[in-house]
């Protein structure tokens, strides 16, 4: 046995690198710009003013380095030649993916550049000018081209980028009339015209984007290495030293193995203090509730196996089924609708509507203990009712696998007591199906119940999980993920583990 948990153990390894790959993978899919998130939009600099606008740059990038997206995503990547090894650098996610699309497009990078780079060298342009007293149509048309810019940066359609390119051609070519008082000439006069040759320029440098397409480097393969310093293994193993002090102010992170699991896009709060804080209240549910179910389930399906057939066995299954169909979300609504008003009835006000009860040192553990009993009552009742029937049906159904077997007609035979004989010789070889299910509820401690917790507003597992995926908090969303799998993991050693202590027939070692 002690062999075969260690080779579980050493299977972990590999096993929770791959879920971590595919956990990685899922935050580089995942929609939406997680510094842009949480700069909540960010400096956008449209002002006019350089300085905020550099300053919105560089806030947006300190951020991306201290998240480590300034990072390539893996220790490699094998694409095509079209694709340059350095593309993470522009750090922008919507920037970076318009550039893929455009060198999928077209394949030739170097043109793709000049024109990316001409549009931001356009774009800066336009910032700190001074008010036009005679051109009052110079804001507007600096408002425009700015725009017009950003669409270059997030679009790659040809004939989308032609309507920027024009907007941004006619706004700077425009001009108004001014008539000399003096002499009663008009002449036409244009505050923008400095920045014609660069208007121009972004069209030349577009047209040759699409002039020198090179389709053959986009089916040539090229691998890129990158060594250790990737997002990837930033987010698993950090950037800290391991050993000794940190002297690198820019290197910020301790990884996922040394408890650093990141930052909450919304608030900022590291993301174990937020775990922390919950996955409290959903132990506690949880095993109360894991307690209860399996009190009341494991005799209840003994004595339906042992009363099979009868009246009894009828009604009694005949109800967790029905309690087993009713929707745990419509149950809930009803207590909450019934009994935690006066609506209806005076005595129908017997529980409060939500929330875990008296919290704070200012109460005694007693205190503490009785009112969050009272707050508990309602969501353990929606959590176990349906458990009665699922797991009473499992035991029920081991039970009358054994109760068929010679060994117990034999036990019969010698004259045993029927509770020795189903108690000791019965029961303990009837537990397989109830252990394969004790896998599933060490995951459940800390996913938690979503509905019961949403509805009871209970501050736990369920509740942070539903609004991690409702704001796209990602970081307590993948450590969430990644907890669980391991959770899942060890709860399938330990149900191996009991598969050989119940039932000495379930050998892990090799017969010779």
């Amino acid at each position: 046995m002690l062999t075969y948990i260690l080779k579980r153990i050493l299977y972990f390894i590999p096993t929770f690198f791959i879920i971590s790959l595919f956990t990685f993978l899922l935050s580089q899919m995942a929609p939406g710009d997680p510094v842009e998130l949480k700069l909540q939009g960010g400096l956008r600099g449209d002002s006019g003013q350089s300085s905020e606008k550099i300053a919105g740059e560089k806030a947006y990038f300190e951020l991306s380095q201290k998240l480590g997206r300034h990072l390539p995503p893996f220790y490699f990547s094998i694409t095509s030649k079209a694709f340059p090894d350095t593309l993470y650098k522009i750090y922008k996610k919507d920037q970076r993916e318009n550039l893929e699309k455009l060198i999928e497009q077209y394949g030739n990078w170097n043109d793709i550049s000049r024109y990316f780079y001409s549009a931001k060298q356009l774009e800066f342009a336009l910032y700190d000018r001074h008010p036009d007293t005679i051109d009052n149509t110079l804001f507007e048309r600096t408002r425009t081209i700015r725009e017009a810019c950003n669409y270059l940066y997030r679009n790659h359609d040809h004939g989308d980028i032609l309507l920027h390119i024009s907007e941004i051609k006619t706004a700077a070519a425009s001009s108004i009339q001014i008539t000399d008082s003096a002499t009663g000439k008009t002449t036409a006069y244009n505050g923008l015209v400095d920045i014609l040759p660069l208007v121009n320029n972004v069209e030349k440098n577009y047209e040759a984007v699409r002039a020198n397409a090179n389709n053959s480097a986009k089916y040539i393969p090229a691998f890129y290495w990158y060594g250790t310093a990737n997002q990837y293994h930033r987010w698993l193993f950090g950037d800290e030293p391991w050993f000794g002090e940190n002297n690198d102010p820019t290197k910020t992170s301790k990884g996922f193995f040394r408890g650093d699991f990141g930052h909450s896009y919304l608030d900022g709060r590291p993301v174990v203090s937020i775990i922390g804080d919950a996955i409290k209240w959903t132990l506690l549910l949880n095993l109360i509730a894991f307690i209860i179910t399996y009190a009341v389930s494991i005799p209840m399906g003994v004595s339906l196996a042992v009363k099979k057939d009868t009246t009894y066995d009828r009604i009694t299954t005949t109800v967790n089924f029905i309690l087993y169909s009713l929707p745990t979300f419509w149950i809930a609504t009803l207590l909450i609708t019934f009994f935690t008003s006066d609506y209806y009835a005076n005595w129908m006000d017997l529980f409060p509507t939500h929330g875990v009860g008296k919290t704070g040192d200012d109460y005694s553990f007693w205190e503490q203990f009785t009112d969050r009993s009272y707050h508990f009552i309602l969501p353990l009742f929606c959590m176990v009712y349906g458990s009665f029937a699922y797991i009473s049906r499992q035991m029920r159904g081991g039970m009358l696998t054994v109760l068929r077997q010679d060994f117990i007609r034999t036990a019969f035979a010698k004259g045993l007591e029927p509770g020795t004989v189903y108690w000791k010789h019965a029961f303990r070889n009837s537990l397989i199906p109830i252990i394969t299910m004790f896998a599933s509820f060490l995951p459940a401690m800390i996913s938690g119940s979503v509905i019961i917790e949403y509805i009871f507003t209970i501050p736990g597992m369920g509740r942070v999980s539903y609004e991690s995926v409702v704001a796209r908090n990602f970081p307590v969303l993948f450590t969430l993920l990644m907890f669980s799998a391991i959770l899942t993991m060890v709860g399938n050693l330990l149900s191996d583990i009991l598969y050989g202590v119940i039932d000495p027939r379930i050998s892990f070692t090799k017969k010779k």
